[in-house]
């Protein structure tokens, strides 16, 4: 499975973005996908994840409430439309995808296998 990010960019403080995340592979439609982030100086984190349906969906309580998770399996896609971005939202974003076939959604980095390359996105005041 190949990731490839992209969407990133300076954003203004309450402004929004959309961050995309286009997979390579036939079984794409069978992984749980999510969204992590790392800001200078700190570890990665999870963001949102999102079941293989896109039936269900899972958020850090930061975010929730102004971020929502989506896929489209017939383009191999996943999405991260923020909306109310803060500065604290500064950071670079991952997507990752979950191969295991586990039902739960799980937020531990270790539980995701292939990984994008990261696309950054800024914040300013």
């Amino acid at each position: 499975v190949q990731l490839q990010a992209s969407g990133g960019g300076l954003v203004q403080a309450g402004g929004s973005r959309r961050l995309s995340c286009a997979a390579s592979g036939r079984t794409f439609s069978q992984y749980t996908m999510g969204w992590f982030r790392q800001a200078p100086g700190k570890e990665r984190e999870f963001v949102a994840s999102v079941s293989w349906s896109g039936s269900r969906t899972s958020y850090t309580d930061p975010v929730k409430g102004r971020f929502t998770i989506s896929r489209d399996n017939a383009k191999n896609a996943i999405y991260l439309q923020m909306n109310s971005l803060k500065l604290e939202d500064t950071a670079t974003y991952y997507c990752a995808a979950d191969t295991s076939g586990f039902y739960e959604l799980r937020t531990a980095m270790a539980m995701y296998d292939y990984w994008g390359q990261g696309t950054q996105v800024t914040v300013s005041s």
